[in-house]
């Protein structure tokens, strides 16, 4: 069975860990950067992948 790969996703205001994410490496050459809510900002902001 193939490990997923599981990406943390990180507030780019406040730079908490708020979320996390799936993602296939092969197909998906650059780094994620989703617009989620962040609990601490209270408002929807950048979400970018960290390591």
């Amino acid at each position: 069975m193939a490990r997923e790969n599981i990406v943390k996703l990180k507030c780019s205001v406040c730079k908490n860990i708020t979320h996390f994410s799936k993602r296939n490496k092969k197909k998906l050459k650059e780094k994620l950067e989703l617009k989620k809510y962040c609990k601490f900002c209270r408002k929807s902001t950048l979400h970018k992948e960290v390591k």
